[in-house]
């Protein structure tokens, strides 16, 4: 093997070995910040599920921030504790999450705090690897004279030093945040405390370490997450799909209310065999009627039971704050909200199909419907039943879709996962053993639009107990909205026009512009 070749990867040896025994270093004597309430160790990993993140797990559930690093950038973990004040504090009267949230200055200061402990550790740590590699007298530096040798084992360590301490630097900030999710209890109130009514008179009952879990929380991501949740929103929309019978209205009711929801969007599966008369049984028209705000849907493939029947969506016309996106198969509604344009298709299924070649059903309908828009300005959401509906739209902002029975983001495809579990009559999962059989999670996402008429962020819960009562939030997921949206083609111009350019003119959106409607004709057959 050629010497080159030999000391440039006896060099990359030694530079991987300076990051490795960095890392080890602060695995084993940790860094401890403090602010007035909390303590929290933190250490480096370089597990590539770490890559890119902040952990804190906590008995309450865990805290995950995940970025949009540009290197591989190690992770943090960080193990958070709470002071034994606490408890007297938790005795006084009247004692919330937020007056117990570390202030930005105490961020601020544990923040350099870590990065500084965290740094000398590192280095120290990368060092004793350099060290051991000159005393080792490698072969390939052996015939280098000293000085020459020395400098070059001091350059893998500055090296190492200076590509960790960088990519943390420039890859943990706020800008660059992807996603902030909070699972267990700490996920039932991270984006709204008021989905769990009383949480803290409970909290306050039963332990105060997770009143002040909910505290910590809620601090890092008004620090983390300012650009996602500070902008001003011209239309927040809820994303639910595959209801299949269960009637939850009087919970989506709630959260309408509690996320001060502009409009539902429902990508289809209302029922379960095609029928108005199970839609009636359920009471789903008035539950539909109640959330007050317009209730955007199309056909899913269990809402019909041929190809030609519209008996639910005519059941569903009836009902005065419902808008068909797909009304029949000469026409398509787009829906405006707060200036946000909402279009979709139905699903060519029905219940009792056959059941095959599934995605390539989808292309007539896709290829009508973006027929039907080419003389329009692309729709800022386009919904479908199937993600092989979606898959064939080009030009829409986001696409959404349901049919899977669990959430799912690709690009700017957003599946959202069923609301219900998949109603009465969804399956169950097998349980480990010895344990219960769980239902399918049920799921609904909110998607909020700012006024430049794009996604500014998308906040996925996850939730089970559903038909027992009151239920239980297992995962809440905030994600920002350019990193989905990101990922969409530029806007096209009308197809066919010679003159036409890759992007349109920009818009502004409000949230007092009042919701519109316009029909558009669907192309002939």
């Amino acid at each position: 093997m050629p010497r080159t070749v030999v000391r440039v990867a006896a060099l990359l040896g030694l530079f991987l070995g300076c990051v490795v025994g960095g890392v080890a270093a602060t695995t084993l004597f940790p860094t401890s910040v403090d602010t007035l309430n909390y303590g929290a160790t933190l250490r480096l990993s370089i597990d590539p599920q770490d890559i890119g993140s902040i952990q804190s797990p906590t008995v309450f559930g865990d805290i995950h921030l995940d970025f949009a690093t540009p290197v591989p950038t190690p992770g943090v973990l960080a193990d958070v504790h709470v002071k034994e004040h606490i408890t007297d504090l938790l005795s006084r009267p009247n004692i919330s999450v937020r007056s117990l949230q570390p202030g930005p200055l105490e961020l601020e200061a544990a923040a350099r705090h870590a990065a500084i402990g965290l740094a000398w550790r590192f280095a120290a740590g990368a060092l004793l690897v350099v060290l051991l590699a000159v005393a080792a007298y490698t072969g390939w530096a052996r015939h280098l004279p000293r000085p020459v040798r020395l400098a070059t084992v001091t350059t893998c360590w500055v090296v190492a030093c200076g590509v960790t301490f960088a990519s943390i630097g420039f890859g943990y900030r706020p800008e660059r945040l992807d996603r902030f999710t909070t699972t267990g209890i700490l996920g039932a109130v991270q984006r709204n405390a008021d989905l769990l009514e009383g949480v803290e008179t409970r909290a306050e009952q039963t332990t105060p370490y997770l009143k002040n879990l909910l505290a910590l929380s809620s601090a890092l991501q008004d620090k983390y997450a300012p650009q996602v949740l500070g902008k001003p929103v011209a239309a927040r929309l809820l994303l639910v799909s595959d209801i299949h019978g269960g009637n939850q209205y009087a919970l989506m009711k709630t959260i309408v209310q509690q996320e001060r929801v502009d409009a539902v969007i429902d990508s289809g599966d209302l029922v379960n065999f095609g029928t108005v008369a199970e839609a009636q049984a359920a009471g789903l028209f008035e539950g539909i009627r109640s959330l007050g705000v317009p209730y955007l849907f199309v056909k899913g493939n269990h809402d019909a039971r041929s190809s030609t029947d519209t008996e639910v969506l005519r059941a569903l016309a009836k009902v005065p704050n419902v808008v068909l996106l797909q009304p029949d198969a000469d026409s398509y509604t787009v829906q405006s909200i707060g200036g946000v344009r909402i279009a979709g298709f139905n699903d060519p299924r029905w219940f009792g199909d056959d059941n095959r070649d599934n995605a390539a059903k989808q292309k007539g309908p896709a290829a009508r419907f973006t027929a039907a828009m080419a003389d329009l300005p692309a729709p800022d959401v386009v919904v479908g039943h199937e993600p092989g509906a979606v898959s064939a739209i080009e030009a829409a902002g986001v696409k959404v879709h349901g049919h899977l029975h669990t959430d799912q983001l690709e690009g700017n495809t957003i599946g959202v996962g069923t609301f219900t579990g998949g109603g009465p009559f969804s399956h169950f999962l097998e349980g480990a053993q010895g344990e219960e059989l769980t239902g399918q999670p049920s799921a609904f996402d909110v998607a909020a639009f700012g006024e430049d008429c794009r996604i500014s962020s998308l906040t996925r819960y996850q939730f089970r107990n559903v038909i027992e009562g009151r239920p239980a939030y297992d995962d809440v997921t905030l994600i920002n909205g350019s990193r989905i949206e990101q990922s969409a083609p530029p806007a096209l111009a009308p197809v066919g026009d010679a003159t036409s350019t890759p992007t349109a003119p920009p818009r502004t959106c409000s949230a007092s512009t009042e919701p519109s409607a316009e029909r558009v004709a669907a192309p002939a057959p």
